[in-house]
């Protein structure tokens, strides 16, 4: 057999580990818990409420988990602009 043609290992193939590799950030998972337990938030309103997170590191947690379908992202027309998660 050629390496293309090799079995994939079932650690490879697991469905939990796109779970754990997920949540296996360190703010993932309190992101996510913070939004179901409020509803719809701002971003100041959930930097506040995890004072340890830099704004640069929620921003990105923010993307990736709204890139994934777990978080809502919601653009107001308002001046200034006004953006809600849930």
């Amino acid at each position: 057999m050629t390496k293309k043609e090799e079995k994939k290992s079932i650690i490879e193939i697991c469905p939990i580990r796109n779970v754990v590799a997920r949540f296996g950030n360190k703010w993932a998972l309190l992101v996510v818990f913070i939004l179901n337990e409020n509803g719809s938030t701002r971003f100041n309103q959930l930097a506040r409420q995890i004072p340890d997170i830099s704004t640069k590191v929620l921003s990105n947690t923010l993307q990736i988990l709204e890139a994934d379908g777990l978080v809502k992202r919601t653009v107001f027309a308002e001046v200034p602009i006004r953006v809600e998660y849930e």
